[in-house]
């Protein structure tokens, strides 16, 4: 009798958030038959939530493009060749640059939650081309909590959740939108261990509310006053760690002044909050042994946010929570996301600042809507659709309109492709060797590199080769380069790094061009076809130069030892191992002592008291959250409506009061109004939320074919509701999460 054939499980991770958790997969030819966690996953352990079980639907939605697009002067899309596609693209490339400046071409995105390997090769790209600007979705998130980090730790800190004696969610649902590895599991943990504490700081009776000790049910809005107030019993109730602060700090005594001032009492009241659960909460963490926080796009995306990030950090600085267990930590980085630096540059149209080193989303629809010689003129797209996902979704297309060339690189005719002049369809995230640059753990910092479960669709390529193709087109490298590196690489990877080296020692352009030269000579002669993998050698030699003792300590006695292992993984890698007293060596500033004044945003918490703490009008009554994170919500990958098991509509929520005012029940039709738009939606009534606050889900909106051929939308679009003028002062972040509105039923 014949035995029957080994079920084979394929290791890889998520796609759908920053916590890329280990997942296996088993398959049915191209079809993911059934998924579970990876239990040897370095990171994860085997812990997935339920979004990671529907990963089929983004791989065979249906939806996918295989082969490239050219937009014909009817407005129609032409099937072209890949080589047509690259010749006519980097002519018109080289026009834009000859005629109107390299400046003027700017890229947007390179990956999203899942795939940054092929965006490390934009950059070689973008300088080939002479281009000086780019963003993603970082600066419409991220760039203001950059902004405060780079003045004070001078980079990216993260929570020991799974040791904090407190742990602080603010405009942070990680129940459902996670951010903390193996969320859920962490979270119970906290809740039942009667010696902790969890404080959540959200306008909403949120599922990690729930399970809070502590929640801080404020108006929306209104958070800056609310850590104002905590601020201030801190300072005023001497709760302060003035031995932390002598040792490790500077300019204290320029900051803790302002403190002394606060009223608590008026900031509770703003608030809408019971002042004696401001001061437990303040005093709860004023007298912990340590305390982690963690600020998301609930703050991020809505009034103050710059501040609010500052403030965030002043109340676990002033109370000595960093560099220890259970508190903030520094951390190493595989490769940055962003640049930590306190001068910015600035947009060469509006003159924004570009936080992080990135153009602010909302300013880049004014950046090509101008006669401004400087003006943006051509854009490459990579693995993002910001025509849905950026504020103002009118303005934005528009902007796209206005472009003289628009190159759209992703698996599927987005809403952003359905404007470009050319579209280029990529293989999947299962389809090549991709990894994330999501490394924000401390004192072990872990990487995954994943190697493809399934061939690439016919027709597709993975970024890499798109951008190496455009290059070649381009004529950006000299032949004789390459060769000496493809004759050193063959020689092997000593000779490879030697001949590397004196290649940028003799020609400064080496490395700005180091990921293509790298892809096209150290490339092929890695193993399994991992060709993508080869720009992780260079950055292993920066591991090796920056963190030689963490990485020999995490295994890796060389750059080399450290490159293979990644290669050969299937589960990921240890790449730094610290030690708690390393944490100090990640401070930039001198002394390694973190300076605590940063004067703009001071001037900001000192004129809270004429800053308006409500949006809302007569017109437009309440404040919508667009983009509330749900069970069966995440990002626009997921092009396929039947993968959710509920919502399926993507329903407006709203409270029982509120309901009952405007005479709406469950599965009634309302519409939706703001200042840039209307939508309508069916009314869930849902006594989570405050009267007033109203809230749209994320994810929906997309106009996926149908059989028929013509396109169909499910749910709203939410940034036809967005307006990109409502943004932060310093970093140009959008209000996404507190949109002035009007609700109205509709008839039945």
């Amino acid at each position: 009798m014949k035995e029957p054939e080994k079920t084979t499980w394929h290791k890889s991770a998520c796609i759908l958030c920053e916590n890329n958790c280990g997942i296996q997969l088993q398959l049915e030819e191209r079809r993911f038959a059934k998924i579970r966690g990876d239990k040897d996953h370095v990171a994860t352990g085997g812990y997935t939530c339920n979004k990671a079980l529907r990963l089929d639907h983004y791989q065979n939605s249906g939806a996918r493009l295989t082969t490239p697009l050219r937009r014909e002067a009817d407005g129609r899309f032409t099937p072209i060749g890949w080589d047509t596609a690259f010749n006519e693209i980097a002519a018109r490339l080289k026009a834009v640059r000859d005629t109107h400046g390299g400046k003027t071409i700017f890229f947007y995105g390179g990956g999203g939650q899942g795939n940054h390997l092929g965006g490390a090769y934009s950059g070689a790209l973008m300088r080939a081309l002479g281009a000086r600007y780019r963003s993603n979705p970082l600066a419409q998130e991220k760039t203001g909590e950059s902004f405060v980090d780079a003045h004070l730790t001078g980079g990216h800190t993260t929570g020991d959740f799974e040791h904090a004696e407190v742990a602080v969610f603010l405009g942070k649902n990680p129940w459902q939108s996670h951010g903390v590895p193996r969320a859920r599991t962490v979270l119970k943990e906290i809740a039942k261990d009667p010696a902790r504490t969890m404080i959540v700081i959200d306008p909403v009776r949120t599922e990690t509310a729930d399970l809070a000790d502590i929640h801080l049910q404020l108006r929306p809005g209104t958070d800056a006053w609310c850590l104002t107030g905590i601020l201030g019993v801190l300072v005023q109730e001497d709760l302060i760690d003035y031995t932390f602060l002598k040792a490790r700090t500077t300019q204290a005594e320029e900051v803790l002044p302002h403190l002394t001032e606060v009223n608590v009492t008026h900031c509770a009241t703003v608030c809408g909050l019971e002042e004696d659960l401001l001061r437990t909460a303040a005093r709860r963490i004023g007298t912990a042994q340590s305390v982690s926080t963690y600020e998301d796009l609930g703050v991020q995306q809505g009034p103050n946010s710059t501040l609010i990030s500052y403030l965030n950090k002043l109340i676990w600085l002033l109370t000595g929570n960093f560099g220890k267990p259970g508190a903030m930590q520094p951390h190493s980085w595989m490769a940055p996301l962003a640049r930590y630096e306190t001068s910015t540059r600035h947009t060469p149209v509006t003159g924004a600042r570009m936080p992080g080193g990135l153009v602010p989303c909302n300013v880049i629809a004014e950046e090509i809507l101008t006669d401004h010689p400087d003006r943006f003129r051509a854009m490459i797209i990579e693995s993002s659709n910001p025509a849905h996902s950026l504020a103002d979704s009118v303005a934005f297309t528009q902007a796209l309109a206005a472009l003289d060339l628009v190159v759209v690189i992703d698996i599927a005719l987005t809403e952003t492709g359905r404007h470009a002049d050319y579209v280029l369809p990529a293989s999947s995230q299962f389809e090549k060797w991709e990894a994330t640059f999501f490394t924000f753990e401390f004192p072990r910092n872990t990487f995954h590199l994943r190697n493809p479960v399934l061939t690439p669709l016919p027709g597709t390529l993975p970024e890499p080769e798109i951008y190496a193709r455009l290059i070649r087109e381009l004529h950006a490298v000299p032949f004789s380069r390459l060769a000496v590196l493809r004759t050193a690489a063959r020689m092997g990877r000593t000779p490879y790094k030697i001949a590397f080296a004196a290649l940028a020692a003799a020609d400064k352009n080496t490395l700005p061009m180091a990921p293509y030269l790298l892809y096209e000579t150290l490339g092929p002669t890695l193993p399994d076809k991992a060709r993508a993998a080869a720009v992780l050698w260079a950055l292993t030699q920066r591991i090796a130069k920056e963190y030689p003792k963490a990485m020999r300590r995490a295994g890796h006695t060389s750059a080399d030892a450290l490159f293979d292992a990644m290669l050969n993984s299937r589960s990921g890698i240890t790449f730094t191992q610290d030690q708690p007293e390393d944490a100090w060596s990640y401070i930039p500033h001198p002394g390694h002592r973190i300076p605590l004044h940063i004067p703009e945003l001071l001037d900001l918490l000192n004129a809270l008291d004429t800053t308006p703490a409500v949006h809302t009008t007569g017109e437009f009554p309440f404040i919508l959250a667009a983009g509330q994170r749900r069970a069966f919500t995440a990002n626009t990958i997921f092009r396929d409506t039947t993968w959710r098991l509920r919502d399926p509509g993507g329903a407006l929520r709203i409270s029982p009061d509120d309901a009952q005012r405007l005479g709406l029940s469950d599965g009634s039709r309302a519409q939706v109004t703001t200042r840039r738009g209307t939508a309508q939606a069916t009314v869930e009534i849902d006594d989570r939320l405050q009267i007033g606050h109203a809230a749209l889900p994320n994810g929906f909106g997309l106009d996926l074919p149908t059989e028929n051929g013509s396109l169909e939308r499910t749910g709203v679009a939410l940034n036809m509701l967005t307006d990109l003028h409502w943004r932060d002062p310093i970093a140009g972040t959008p209000w996404h999460k507190h949109v002035p509105a009007r609700i109205e039923p509709l008839p039945d």
